[in-house]
C-alpha cells in the first residue's frame, strides 16, 4: 500500500509541476488565440489558430537583460494583440501601423505615416472599389492625427472591412498581449464567434469540428509563420 500511495503522488506532483509550468507559459511567454473575423485577410483567415509571443514586448530594466533577452518594444508592421479600447474584455488583432509621436493619415485608401505614402500592397487588401470621403466616414479618408504617448495606431490588412484605430483612440501600451508568430492550425470550418449560445451549441459546435478535422483543416497554413 505505502508504495502505490508513493506512485500516486508522484503522478500527482508531476501533474501539478505540469500545470503550474503551462500556467506560467500561456501566462507569461506564450499564448494561443484565433482569428474570429476577417479584418486581417489574406494575411490572417477565419479560424486560423495562432500561438502569440507574450514576451517580446517584457520590460527589462538593466542594460545586461536588454542585450541578452529577445525583448523589444512594438514595431510598425508587428502584428498584435491587444485587448480592445472599447471592450477590454474582448482580444482583438490588427497590425500596428504608428508608433506613438507619428503623424498618421489616409488618403483616398492610402495609408500615410509622417508625410510618407505606405508601401503596403504585398498584405492589405481593398474589397471596395467606392471611396468615401471624410465627411461621410472614416474608413478611406482619415486624420491627420498624432498617435498619444504610450498609445500605438493598429489596422487591420483588410482595409475596408476593419474596425480599428480609424474608428477609436489608439490602442494603451499596457492593453498589448504580445505578438501573433505562428498558425499551428487553420479550420477551415465553422469557427466560434465569442458568443455564448449554450451547452447544446457548443456540444453541436465540438463534434462538427471534430468530424471536420481532416478535411476542413487547411493544412498548407499548418506553422505558417505570421508576417
Amino acid at each position: 500500500m505505502p508504495r502505490r500511495q508513493s506512485t500516486l503522488r508522484e503522478y500527482f506532483e508531476a501533474l501539478l509541476i505540469a500545470g503550474i509550468f503551462l500556467g506560467f507559459t500561456n501566462t507569461f511567454v506564450v499564448k494561443t488565440f484565433y482569428i474570429p473575423s476577417g479584418s486581417m485577410e489574406n494575411t490572417l483567415l477565419i479560424g486560423d489558430h495562432l500561438f502569440v509571443n507574450r514576451f517580446i514586448y517584457g520590460a527589462a530594466p538593466s542594460g545586461a537583460e536588454q542585450s541578452l533577452l529577445p525583448l523589444r518594444p512594438v514595431q510598425r508592421g508587428d502584428i498584435v494583440i491587444f485587448r480592445s479600447p472599447e471592450r477590454p474584455m474582448v482580444d482583438m488583432v490588427k497590425r500596428c501601423v504608428g508608433l506613438p509621436g507619428d503623424t498618421i493619415e489616409v488618403v483616398n485608401k492610402k495609408l500615410h505615416v509622417n508625410g510618407k505614402a505606405v508601401e503596403d500592397s504585398d498584405y492589405v487588401i481593398h474589397k471596395y472599389r467606392q471611396v468615401i470621403p471624410a465627411a461621410a466616414g472614416r474608413r478611406d479618408n482619415f486624420g491627420p492625427v498624432t498617435v498619444p504617448e504610450d498609445r500605438y495606431f493598429c489596422m487591420g490588412d483588410n482595409r475596408d472591412q476593419s474596425h480599428d484605430s480609424r474608428f477609436w483612440n489608439g490602442v494603451p501600451r499596457h492593453y498589448v498581449k504580445g505578438r501573433a508568430s505562428l498558425v499551428y492550425w487553420s479550420f477551415g470550418g465553422e469557427t466560434s464567434d465569442g458568443v455564448w449560445r449554450g451547452w447544446a451549441h457548443k456540444a453541436g459546435q465540438l463534434v462538427r469540428t471534430v468530424t471536420g478535422f481532416v478535411t476542413k483543416t487547411r493544412w498548407r497554413r499548418t506553422f505558417h509563420m505570421v508576417r
